[in-house]
C-alpha cells in the first residue's frame, strides 16, 4: 500500500447503529430509533440523494395505510427525509458500503476515502433489484430497445427521455403495468403484457388502473422465447406456455415492437449479507431472520425489500418501525434471544417472515400463497394448538398476508397451512 492510499483511510469510527441504504426501510428505522431515544445513528446512502426507488415512482397510490392518505413516491419519501434532517440524523450520500463483517465492522467508500466503522448494530436497508434479461433466460440478440420496468421508470421520470415508441411488456409485476399506463400516458403504444403464469403477479389494483382503464391486453400462459433485432430492437417472438412453463410448439407469434419491457420479478440486495455471514432463505432470497428481525449474525438486522419483496411501501415502513424496537432492546440488553423454533411453510403458502421464533410474545407472521386461491382460512399450528387463524375471501401470491399470533408453547415447529 502506498502512502496516498494509507492517506485515504482513516482511523476506524464508532457508532450505535449503522443503516445501510437510505430507503423507505432504512429511513423510517432511522427515524424511529431517534424517536426511540437511539440518537448516535449513520445512514449510508450509494445514491446522491436519499430516498431510494421512490425517487422515481411519480404515481400516487403511496401512504394510504402509513399516513391515510395517497402520496408520491416523492412525496411520501420527503416526510422520512424532513423527519431526519429534523432530528439532525447523519445521512452519507454518494458513499458505498463494500464490505461488512460477522463482528459489525462496516467498511464505507466515498470521495473522501476510504473509512471503517465499527457499529454496535447493523441494519440491512439495501432493498431490491430487478431481474434481468439475463436471469430470465431470453433467447435471440443483443439489441438496444431491452429494458427492466425500473430502468425505463428512471428514463421517463428522471431523466426526461422517451424510451419507447412500439411496445410489449413480460411480465405483471406491479412495476411493468404502472409502466404500461406511463408510456401510453407519454404517447408510447403498448401492444400487450404478456405473464407467462396463468394469473397475473401484480395488485389487482393495478389491473384495473393501468391495463383494464387504458385497454391494454393483458395475455396470461404466454412468455417471450425470442429477441430480433441487430441494432435496434425489430420485434419479439411470444409463445404459449404448458403447466410446466415451457413453450408450446406450434404457438409462436412474431411481434413487431422497438422496445421490450422486463417486468419479471425483484431480487433482494445481499450480496453484503452474505459477506457478513448472515444465512438467506431460498425461497425469499433475504435473510433468515426471527420475530426481532435479527438475522443469525447477532446484532445484524434486516428489514423492508432487502429481506422480502413487498408490495407496498406503507409495509416496508411499518416493518422497519418493528424492527427498529427490536435493535433498541438488542442496544439496551446487549443480546436479543435468538428464535429456535422453526417456522415451516406447509400446504399452500411459499415463505413466512420471520422463519424462526423465540415466541415468549405474540407476534405477527408476514406470508404469501403459492397461487390464487378463494375461501379458504390460514392457520398456523404448534403441535395440537391452533395459534393463529384467518379467512379470507380471496387469497393472492401478489399480496401479502398478515397473521398474528399466540405466544409460542414447547419447542415444536410451527407449521402455517392452507385449508
Amino acid at each position: 500500500m502506498n502512502k496516498r492510499e494509507t492517506a485515504q483511510i482513516s482511523e476506524k469510527q464508532k457508532t450505535d447503529v449503522l443503516i445501510v441504504g437510505a430507503g423507505p426501510a432504512g429511513l423510517a428505522a432511522a427515524v424511529r430509533l431517534y424517536e426511540l431515544g437511539i440518537h448516535d445513528i449513520l445512514v449510508i446512502e450509494r445514491e446522491n440523494r436519499p430516498g431510494g426507488i421512490l425517487r422515481q415512482c411519480i404515481h400516487d397510490g403511496f401512504g394510504v395505510t402509513r399516513f391515510g392518505e395517497s402520496l408520491t413516491g416523492p412525496e411520501y419519501a420527503s416526510r422520512f427525509i424532513a423527519k431526519a434532517l429534523e432530528y439532525g440524523i447523519r445521512i452519507i450520500s454518494n458513499a458505498a458500503v463494500t464490505d461488512i463483517t460477522a463482528d459489525r465492522e462496516v467498511t464505507v467508500v466515498s470521495r473522501e476515502g476510504r473509512t471503517i466503522w465499527q457499529a454496535k448494530a447493523v441494519i440491512l436497508a439495501m432493498g431490491c433489484r430487478e431481474r434481468t434479461r439475463g436471469a430470465a433466460a431470453i433467447p435471440g440478440e443483443r439489441p438496444c430497445g431491452v429494458f427492466t420496468a425500473g430502468v425505463a421508470q428512471a428514463y421517463i421520470n428522471i431523466y426526461n427521455r422517451m424510451p419507447a415508441r412500439e411496445t410489449v411488456i413480460l411480465g405483471s409485476g406491479d412495476i411493468g403495468m404502472i409502466m404500461a399506463r406511463r408510456l401510453t400516458l407519454e404517447g408510447a403504444h403498448v401492444k400487450a403484457v404478456y405473464e407467462i403464469q396463468p394469473y397475473p403477479s401484480g395488485l389487482p389494483r393495478n389491473i384495473r388502473q393501468c391495463l383494464l382503464d387504458y385497454d391494454i391486453p393483458l395475455i396470461l400462459s404466454h412468455t417471450v422465447t425470442q429477441i430480433h433485432g441487430s441494432r435496434r430492437l425489430e420485434g419479439v417472438t411470444v409463445s404459449e406456455v404448458d403447466e410446466t412453463l415451457r413453450p408450446v410448439p406450434g404457438t409462436d407469434e412474431y411481434i413487431p415492437c422497438d422496445t421490450l419491457i422486463l417486468s419479471v420479478g425483484l431480487i433482494p440486495e445481499n450480496e453484503l449479507s452474505l459477506d457478513a455471514g448472515v444465512s438467506l432463505d431460498p425461497r425469499t432470497h433475504g435473510a433468515f431472520v426471527d420475530e426481532h428481525f435479527q438475522t443469525d449474525v447477532p446484532g445484524i438486522f434486516a428489514a423492508g425489500n432487502v429481506l422480502h419483496v413487498h408490495d407496498l411501501v406503507d409495509f416496508v415502513s411499518k416493518e422497519a418501525e418493528a424492527m427498529a424496537e427490536a435493535v433498541k432492546s438488542y442496544l439496551e440488553e446487549g443480546i436479543l434471544a435468538k428464535g429456535g423454533i422453526k417456522i415451516i411453510a406447509g400446504e399452500g403458502i411459499h415463505h413466512t417472515v420471520p422463519q424462526a421464533a423465540e415466541g415468549r410474545e405474540p407476534f405477527t407472521l408476514s406470508l404469501r400463497v403459492r397461487r390464487p386461491m378463494r375461501d379458504v382460512t390460514i392457520c398456523a399450528r404448534q403441535g395440537n394448538e391452533i395459534l393463529g387463524r384467518k379467512k379470507m375471501k380471496q387469497a393472492l401470491p401478489a399480496e401479502m398476508i398478515w397473521l398474528p399470533l399466540k405466544p409460542l408453547k414447547g419447542t415444536e415447529d410451527v407449521e402455517v397451512y392452507v385449508e
